[in-house]
């Protein structure tokens, strides 16, 4: 077998491609809870995220659906996404086109909160990549922008940012 091969996505595994990454925020879990369920607030904080909204009539609640827009480098994209868990003050989780689970969790610490926001590939694609290389890249983006995402929120929120 040649590299290119054993590289190719039907050698892969989903589930090898997640993380999660953890900030403490100056805030109750269920204040950080609607912030977060709020998604068309993510664009705030999320360097890749834009016009995100909940279909009309639906809201942070499971099964609800919502749109957004994305961009990686110079690639945009429209997503839909639907509430798969929604239980305030604890956890907030959406599923992005059947293929990426993005969860948040929010566990008291002190005077604030521990949040913690997870990315795991549910199935492979190659509109996200056809190589071990491609997904690899493909998470550590991923990983980098949450960082950011956590940071800003956690800032925003120190520096008394307004809920819209």
């Amino acid at each position: 077998m040649t590299t290119s091969h054993q590289n190719t996505l039907e050698h892969l595994a989903p589930e090898d491609f997640r993380f999660s990454r953890k900030a403490w925020i100056a805030a109750t879990p269920p204040e950080v809870y609607e912030l977060v369920s709020d998604v068309s607030m993510i664009s705030v904080w999320s360097p890749n995220v834009s016009d995100v909204r909940y279909d009309d009539g639906d809201g942070p609640q499971a099964g609800a659906w919502f749109t957004g827009r994305s961009r990686r480098g110079d690639r945009e994209w429209t997503s839909r996404s639907q509430v798969v868990r929604a239980e305030p003050g604890d956890t907030f989780a959406f599923v992005v086109d059947g293929l990426v689970r993005w969860s948040w969790t929010f566990r008291p610490l002190g005077t604030g909160t521990v949040a913690e926001q997870s990315w795991q590939l549910l199935a492979l694609d190659p509109v996200l990549g056809s190589t071990r290389s491609d997904l690899e890249a493909l998470l550590a983006h991923m990983a980098d922008s949450v960082e950011t995402t956590l940071v800003s929120l956690g800032r925003w929120v120190a520096e008394g940012g307004d809920h819209r």
